[in-house]
């Protein structure tokens, strides 16, 4: 789902979970990666994973791209959707992916590929997963005020109620399209 490490970072777990995605995806296993999940699999794939030029933290617009793929994933093309957001770095799209989501300082917010989705951004988030984060990453908060992708905590948990209803909705839709790759 996500972490403070990078797919880049020398950590023992990394090459395995790279060659289980690769494997994974070759064998037509649908692959699900949120956030750190997201980059791993684009890394797997192919694609690279570097720093992205803005930090995202908190609630953030992301665009489906006006192709079929993306709104075979999220619904009507080009209906834009808030997503919730905490990264810093970004992975290109894999060769053989097809490119799903934007946003306004993330060019690659999702892809797809075969029967699985690889995610930038966060449809998965609880008002308690929320609330943790913004405790635990309060200090990352702080050093990254000054990017105008960094909302503050109180901004965050203040737009939980108004957010979560539409953002769910969205995660519905496409953890139903997932599961469907699963059963085929």
């Amino acid at each position: 789902m996500g972490g403070p490490m990078s797919v880049n970072d020398d950590l023992p777990w990394i090459a395995p979970a790279l060659a289980l995605i690769r494997e994974a995806v070759a064998s037509g296993l649908p692959v699900l990666g949120h956030c750190l999940g997201g980059q791993l699999m684009s890394k797997a794939l192919g694609g690279t994973v570097s720093r992205n030029a803005v930090k995202e933290i908190g609630w953030g617009e992301v665009t489906p791209a006006k192709n079929h793929d993306a709104q075979h994933w999220f619904g009507h093309a080009g209906e834009k959707f808030t997503a919730f957001h905490w990264h810093g770095e970004t992975f290109t799209i894999p060769p053989g992916a097809q490119h799903l989501l934007s946003s306004a300082h993330c060019a690659n917010q999702a892809f797809a590929i075969g029967a699985s989705l690889g995610l930038q951004c966060h449809i998965e988030m609880t008002p308690e997963m929320i609330a943790s984060w913004c405790e635990s990453g309060a200090r990352e908060i702080a050093r990254s005020g000054d990017s105008p992708g960094v909302q503050q905590a109180a901004a965050i948990k203040a737009e939980i109620p108004s957010r979560l209803p539409v953002m769910h909705a969205v995660a519905d839709g496409v953890y139903a399209r997932w599961i469907e790759n699963l059963q085929r």
